[in-house]
């Protein structure tokens, strides 16, 4: 008798420069990776930014012993996961965390790196992008830096604005903090 095949689901994580929430962030997608162990991969993109994030934070190695594919970006098309969520290669891209250019790029539709051609790309194919903002909404937010020290940011009308905007876009969506990222996954993993 011939064995049956199971697909498996894929899921493609962009992470941008943004490093607020990110050890967090990592520690989710960790929780997610085992809970999907089986059903689903996840596999890492990273902007060029993003990489010079990760070694400030002390966490480049960190993702790349959790996550066994992981690529950062030569350019817009290299890799080309662009061209793999267009040919529905993986069921949805989640940009966490997305910095301010990222989601402004995407809601005025300039494709010109690797994770705002990708999205963009996603949505023309009709592929769902989740993006959680690190400027949600206009406050002061606190993060905390890699020496463990806590520095006090504002958040813009300009920026706020943006994710406003990006809320508004089909088959986008915005979640708010870190949690939302993992019942957003978990709500996902129950429907397969």
């Amino acid at each position: 008798m011939a064995e049956i095949k199971v697909k498996k689901h894929k899921v493609a994580w962009g992470i941008t420069g943004a490093g607020d929430k990110i050890e967090e962030i990592i520690n989710i997608m960790k929780d997610l990776k085992e809970k999907s162990e089986g059903i689903a991969t996840i596999d890492v993109f990273l902007s060029k930014a993003a990489l010079t994030m990760l070694k400030f934070y002390r966490l480049e190695n960190t993702i790349k012993q959790i996550f066994p594919k992981v690529m950062v970006e030569f350019d817009s098309n290299t890799p080309f996961l662009a061209g793999l969520m267009q040919s529905h290669k993986y069921d949805f891209l989640l940009i966490a965390p997305a910095t301010s250019n990222t989601v402004a790029k995407i809601v005025n539709g300039i494709g010109d790196t690797l994770l705002t051609n990708s999205a963009i790309m996603s949505l023309k194919s009709f592929v769902p992008v989740y993006i959680m903002p690190v400027d949600f909404k206009e406050s002061t937010i606190s993060t905390i830096l890699p020496n463990g020290k806590e520095m006090k940011m504002r958040v813009r009308k300009e920026e706020a604005d943006q994710v406003r905007k990006l809320e508004s876009m089909d088959s986008v969506y915005v979640l708010e903090n870190p949690q939302k990222i993992q019942e957003s996954f978990l709500n996902w993993l129950n429907t397969l």
